[in-house]
């Protein structure tokens, strides 16, 4: 009887479960999840991009007519056929532009400032105190918002005239330190929402009234405070009403006020370069799209919060 002396195979043992099914996994690859876009979905970005080009397309065309001789400006082509770089250099020949920009900056910040401070005080006070008659002076505040601008033009104009500060800056701005009313109802919300235990366990630590609405309600409403600086600045730096109203003299003058004085004097001299208006006008857009584009996240903060608390 003969023996198979061979050398036995190595033992090798045989592979985990987990190892082969991960092997299978890695073979046929991983599982993806598609999801497609149901027909609502189509709907709402469709609606998204019209709504986007929509409101896009005034800015883009202004970029545009900035860009074209004169002849061009309102032949509608997004894209110059001849692109004529001269037109802003023409603009700070037309007027002292420069100056009204600094006019404007300064007009707009005094007016963002002082309403978002005056507001946010009164807004404090219907939102903290509780008074006798809180209620219709509260509506009273309130009613104001149904009066148009026209009605108290006049009377407005009579006071800063008896205070002798006609052709000055001070009336553009000076009025919003008795608050505006829309403001202090969007505020008044904010401050209803912080909860009053806070206020009292300041009150017993000693706080003064000054002190709440200095340490406690401004921080905890400063997306409701951007806001508001936001949307006056904006207001204040594209108003042209008051400019024509108050101002006379142009080194006083404002961005839209210079804007309204260089179209004019192309009336008189009997021929409109409409190329340089729409430059200067760029020029003066200019400066809110670079405040809005580094403010973006603290306005859309605050209006996500303003939602919140509707």
């Amino acid at each position: 009887m003969s023996v198979d002396t061979r050398p036995l195979p190595p033992f090798t043992e045989p592979p985990d479960e987990p190892q082969a099914s991960s092997r299978s996994l890695s073979s046929t690859g991983p599982v993806k999840d598609r999801r497609r876009l149901g027909p609502g979905a189509v709907v709402r970005w469709l609606l998204l991009l019209v709504a986007t080009l929509a409101f896009t397309y005034p800015l883009i065309w202004l970029v545009s007519a900035s860009l074209k001789p004169k002849s061009q400006v309102f032949d509608n082509r997004l894209v110059p056929e001849t692109f004529q770089w001269s037109n802003f250099i023409a603009v700070w020949d037309a007027g002292p532009v420069l100056r009204w920009l600094l006019n404007s900056g300064v007009v707009s910040l005094m007016a963002a400032v002082t309403v978002t401070l005056s507001s946010a005080f009164v807004a404090f006070g219907f939102a903290y105190f509780r008074f006798r008659l809180k209620g219709p002076l509260f509506g009273l505040v309130l009613a104001t918002m149904m009066l148009p601008g026209a009605v108290t033009m006049i009377p407005v104009y009579l006071i800063w005239h008896q205070l002798g500060m006609i052709d000055t800056q001070v009336p553009l701005w000076a009025g919003n330190l008795f608050g505006s009313a829309f403001y202090i109802f969007l505020m008044r919300q904010f401050f209803l929402g912080i909860p009053r235990e806070l206020f009292e366990a300041a009150r017993i630590d000693g706080c003064s009234h000054l002190g709440l609405f200095r340490r406690i309600a401004l921080p905890l409403c400063r997306p409701a405070l951007i806001i508001v600086f936001i949307f006056e600045l904006q207001a204040s730096w594209s108003d042209l009403l008051k400019p024509l109203i108050y101002l006379q003299t142009e080194e006083y003058f404002t961005m839209p006020r210079g804007l309204k004085q260089i179209v004019d004097g192309f009336a008189l001299s009997g021929e409109y370069h409409w190329e340089i208006a729409m430059a200067a006008t760029l020029v003066a857009t200019l400066p809110m799209i670079v405040v809005f584009a580094f403010c973006q996240r603290y306005f859309l903060e605050g209006l996500a919060t303003t939602a919140r608390q509707g």
